[in-house]
């Protein structure tokens, strides 16, 4: 199977990569992720204007280019290498991506011309306390009240949940049909709704938590159980997080050749010595075997796409059994690879690679916290071995 990008899709990305070199740069990374919104809102509308960056998924119908889960993937590529601050994974993946496979056709209506045209902001709220990203971990609850719904509980570590203007919420429903899950529209500044910027490891992407006192929403119509919905979800953005690692991991590495090429001792580049060559090589076979597992990712998720009608027909993950699977297998992976690129750059780098100075560090917190986010390494093993149908030890994580 080749995994190589078509020329358009090639071409796509050196697009988005000299954008990004002219408006995102090292100084801009770094006055934006100082600033209480961590992002440029004129730059935002910009990319969806100019570029229709956050309409890429979208269909035409809709105001987007109609295009699919690879040139997500191309795109936050890019945006990775350049740590664009900017709430993409959020707007333009999990929430867009949540519209897409509902069968609410209002609210797609509603909410997907302005989320691809960049006018506005959106984000799924599904993680609390207990940072569990299964069904389990849904407290937050939702009751009917003359006709309409009202949240009460909160969520935290919600990407860009501080500035966002739609708020997708997972909540447990008690409406006499079982105690299930249901997806939730929520105004940003919707009465009852308190958000609370938190402080976090990587300043580039923003979380929040988020507090809901009666706080009125809209029951998102689905095909099924809401956590059906979710898990979909789940999934086809874990395969554009592994996309951006990639990028992450790819600047992370060429870094650290362009420093060894660079940085003497004893009369000669360090890059020349056996330890570090090495060293390089093994970083290298990293970023390649997770650039292979991403691609093949984002082509399992254009297969899904294109084995149902995202709009008009009924979702069903069993059309696309090889998905949720590799899903998984990419996000463990391509997490443990952007690590270990990003802590050897470091390490190549030497004392300079400490210093705030230097973009090293700033790489290495997106590594991290990329890593944790939809669900760690091990917690992606556990679920692939489920999804293959091997038996373990553990219960669900």
């Amino acid at each position: 199977m080749d995994f190589a990008f078509s020329d358009e899709q090639e071409e796509l990305g050196r697009m988005v990569r000299a954008f990004l070199a002219r408006t995102s740069p090292e100084t801009e990374v770094r006055r934006l992720m100082e600033t209480p919104e961590g992002f440029d809102r004129a730059l935002w509308r910009r990319m969806g204007a100019e570029l229709g960056l956050q309409g890429l998924a979208v269909p035409e119908e809709y105001g987007g280019a109609g295009c699919g889960p690879v040139e997500v993937g191309v795109v936050m590529e890019e945006m990775g290498r350049a740590l664009l601050c900017a709430p993409f994974l959020a707007s333009a993946v999990l929430a867009t991506t949540t519209l897409l496979r509902c069968a609410d056709e209002d609210a797609r209506k509603r909410l997907l011309p302005g989320l691809a045209s960049g006018e506005l902001v959106g984000t799924l709220a599904l993680t609390e306390d207990s940072a569990r990203w299964d069904a389990a971990g849904v407290r937050l609850t939702a009751r009917e009240s003359n006709g309409s719904w009202l949240l009460t509980g909160h969520k935290t570590f919600v990407l860009d949940g501080a500035t966002a203007d739609v708020v997708l919420t997972v909540a447990r429903t008690e409406d006499g049909t079982g105690n299930g899950i249901g997806v939730f529209w929520v105004d940003g500044d919707a009465a009852g709704l308190t958000r609370e910027a938190l402080p976090t490891m990587d300043p580039t992407r923003r979380q929040a938590r988020l507090g809901y006192q009666d706080v009125p929403a809209t029951r998102l119509r689905t095909h099924g159980d809401g956590w059906d919905l979710v898990a979909q979800v789940l999934d086809r953005a874990a395969v554009a997080l592994a996309a951006e690692q990639v990028g992450v991991a790819s600047r992370a590495l060429d870094m650290a050749v362009e420093y060894a090429k660079v940085r003497h001792q004893f009369g000669r580049p360090i890059g020349s010595f056996q330890a570090v060559k090495h060293l390089l090589a093994d970083v290298l076979l990293e970023v390649e075997s997770a650039r292979a597992a991403a691609h093949y990712a984002l082509l399992a998720a254009e297969r899904a796409e294109n084995t149902v009608n995202t709009v008009n027909t009924e979702h069903d993950e069993n059309t696309a059994p090889e998905l949720p699977a590799v899903a998984s297998l990419a996000k463990a992976f391509c997490s443990d690879a952007c690590l270990q690129a990003t802590e050897q750059n470091i390490q190549v780098h030497g004392g300079i690679g400490f210093t705030w100075e230097h973009p090293a560090h700033l790489y290495l917190k997106r590594a991290k916290t990329a890593q944790l986010l939809f669900g760690d390494p091990a917690y992606h093993r556990e679920l692939l071995a489920r999804r293959i149908g091997m038996e373990t030890d553990k219960g669900a994580a």
